[in-house]
């Protein structure tokens, strides 16, 4: 298949959603949300639609939408059902496609499989996204360890928030992983801003080749 990246994160709401869109946007690719959990405000399929600049066709129907925002398992339950991870096979898309989990690694998918243990189904290299703030380093070593015993190929790391070189640093050594870039807190946030500052603050180039 085409080039294909899942997007993780460290926590919920660390920005995965946003840097999901500069990457699709960038690489003019299509973006996928398997499972959705929450429909208000705006889904994530939705913010991606309004800031990625991709045509309305290349974001893909999720395989579940569910109205508590919630982990999937309890979302799922809340309305009567089971998700079923074979419904959860990559999409064939022609281009690249970039893939949204929901919340971080070990959010339940289910009562028996984890989101880690989906992407570990896929064998398809994950992007980690990370705050910048106080406690990034614990909850991105943990990430990442996590992924690497589980013989996931982890292309890189991608922080979100305002410059911290240190911890930055620190988590690319310590971690043995690529520091991607960094993605500064925008405002306003809005389709042309995001583009100019994904191109600032990260190469292309750099989500061609090989994970590591």
């Amino acid at each position: 298949m085409s080039r294909c990246f899942v997007i993780t994160g460290t926590d919920t709401d660390v920005g995965k959603t946003v840097f999901a869109a500069a990457l699709a946007g960038a690489l003019d690719g299509c973006y996928w949300k398997p499972v959705q959990c929450g429909l208000e405000p705006e889904t994530d399929s939705a913010a991606v639609r309004r800031l990625s600049g991709l045509p309305a066709d290349r974001v893909l129907g999720e395989a579940y939408r569910l109205s508590l925002p919630a982990s999937p398992h309890l979302a799922a339950e809340h309305e009567g059902i089971a998700i079923d991870p074979d419904r959860l096979s990559l999409p064939q898309t022609g281009r690249p496609l970039i893939v949204e989990g929901a919340g971080g690694l070990m959010v339940p998918l289910t009562r028996k499989m984890l989101m880690i243990d989906l992407f570990a189904r896929w064998r398809v290299p994950v992007i980690l996204c990370a705050r910048t703030r106080l406690g990034t380093i614990n909850h991105s070593l943990l990430s990442i360890e996590a992924l690497r015993r589980r013989g996931i190929p982890l292309h890189g790391i991608a922080f979100i928030g305002d410059e911290e070189t240190g911890p930055e640093e620190t988590i690319a050594a310590i971690g043995g992983v690529r520091r991607l870039g960094r993605l500064p807190l925008l405002a306003p946030l809005d389709p042309a801003r995001l583009a100019a500052a994904f191109a600032a603050h990260f190469r292309t180039v750099d989500f061609v080749g090989e994970a590591t």
